[in-house]
């Protein structure tokens, strides 16, 4: 078989192997969060958000609202060094991010049903 053969046969193989890819991913929400940044942030997405009183204030303060909590755990990056997870209840992390040009680091605790928001500070 010719090199030429090779490459029109592997081709037509990959085009068939791309239909089927998209067949069965296109109407499905899959996401590839692999890394430790993204399956922290999704797992405390798909929880439910529980925030006090003082939080709620302080956002109503600079003119924020709880979107802004989840664009920050959409975008935000997750503070590793600076967060607790070596707990066996309920992990604790420091996300920091922007939120409509606003620098905020906040600090969440991630229990197995439910994730409070403990901690929210304003950076600049």
């Amino acid at each position: 078989m010719r090199i030429r053969q090779r490459f029109v046969f592997y081709g037509i193989g990959f085009i068939i192997g791309l239909v089927i890819l998209f067949f069965f991913l296109g109407g499905k929400k899959t996401s590839c969060d692999y890394g430790p940044n993204s399956r922290v942030l999704k797992n405390i997405r798909i929880k439910e958000r529980v925030f006090s009183e003082t939080i709620i204030q302080r956002l109503t303060d600079h003119q924020l609202d709880t979107g802004s909590i989840s664009t920050l755990l959409r975008n935000g990056n997750v503070l590793f060094s600076a967060s607790n997870t070596n707990l066996d209840s309920c992990k604790i992390y420091v996300i920091e991010g922007t939120s409509k040009k606003k620098e905020l680091k906040m600090t969440v605790q991630n229990c197995d049903s439910i994730a409070t928001v403990q901690k929210l500070e304003f950076l600049k």
